[in-house]
């Protein structure tokens, strides 16, 4: 008799380990780049670590507020691509994990400030500005000036021509949002908000639709990251980039460890993986012009010369604060969107 009982439990163990193995070789991936890229991080990350993975691709925004959404039953592992102030954001309201990769010391400067800034909660993966493109096609058959400033987007005869996302669900937008007030002043930039607002045809969801519309045809303008114009450029659409004379905010794009994480070890497996050479060399496969984070990373010809562009001293830490993103966003709702069009 207790060699049965001796038996069972001997078998319940067993069971127990082969669950807690089959577990072990899972991870939950949410992911806010371009849908094409995260589909290669997933299976390039599954190739070289024989770990299954399960993408969630959403703007950065959407997958934020999954997140705080699941914080108290967390389903996400990692949380990989999208601007960084909402990744600073879950840092702060303590929904990600801190975690120093032996990675750090093949990165710039400015990821590693992004992940200081967090206390090592997030980490800069990529870094582009902010800009727009235009259809070339469409510009000429409507008889319109060619624009080269941000101010140019709010001519009268720019009326229907533009395009962006909502910053309530797009990084990219809320980055233009905060970029305006910190070019223009907070007043004077809602100003430019409103009137733009005026010019717009439709907010889209994700923050690079914009300019695929521009792309197709189906709008003048999109207001996009620049990198995300040149993509469509380099894919044979007749799309110019523009690097706004005024000039302009930027992201780092950033990755964090979801806190409660399911597959722990798991996530900081992919989050060593996505800071090396090998990882970050995949962007080029899908024409991903971002400038990547690992000193050793190769870049493109088409890529932005971050070197050429006017960039702002972006406020990455107050604009990426609870506080100040949720009222900006709120003063967006009740002021901009509300206005006709």
């Amino acid at each position: 008799m207790n060699k049965v009982k001796l038996l069972a439990m001997t078998s319940v163990i067993a069971l127990a380990s082969g669950v807690t193995a089959a577990q072990a070789d899972k991870l939950t991936f949410y992911c806010s780049a371009q849908e094409d890229w995260c589909q290669l991080m997933a299976r390039s990350f599954e190739e070289a670590s024989g770990i299954d993975v399960n993408m969630t691709r959403k703007s950065s925004g959407e997958t934020f507020a999954q997140i705080r959404a699941e914080a108290t039953n967390p389903k996400g592992d990692v949380w990989w691509g999208g601007t960084g102030d909402p990744h600073l954001q879950a840092a702060e309201e303590d929904l990600t994990e801190p975690y120093e990769s032996p990675m750090r010391g093949e990165l710039h400067d400015w990821a590693i400030s992004q992940a200081e800034s967090a206390g090592n909660k997030t980490i800069g993966i990529y870094s582009g500005a902010l800009g727009y493109g235009y259809n070339t096609e469409l510009l000429a058959s409507n008889n319109l000036p060619e624009p080269s400033c941000w101010k140019d987007l709010l001519k009268p005869e720019y009326k229907g021509h533009v395009q962006m996302a909502n910053p309530n669900s797009s990084g990219t937008a809320y980055t233009t949002l905060a970029s305006m007030v910190q070019i223009f002043g907070e007043e004077d930039g809602f100003e430019f908000m409103k009137g733009l607002h005026a010019n717009i045809n439709q907010y889209t969801k994700s923050g690079s639709a914009p300019i695929k519309a521009a792309g197709r045809g189906e709008t003048t303008i999109g207001i996009v990251f620049m990198h995300d114009a040149v993509k469509q450029a380099v894919s044979g659409f007749p799309v110019k980039v523009v690097a706004p004379c005024e000039g302009t905010g930027y992201e780092i794009g950033s990755m964090s460890i979801i806190k409660g994480a399911r597959n722990m070890e798991e996530a900081k497996k992919f989050y060593d993986w996505a800071l090396s050479v090998d990882a970050q060399n995949l962007a080029l496969q899908v024409k991903a012009y971002q400038v990547q984070s690992n000193t050793g990373a190769e870049s493109s010809e088409s890529a932005p010369d971050m070197s050429t562009i006017k960039l702002i001293d972006y406020d990455f830490k107050k604009y990426g604060s609870s506080a100040e993103r949720k009222r900006l966003l709120q003063k967006w709702d009740e002021e901009v969107s509300t206005l006709p069009q």
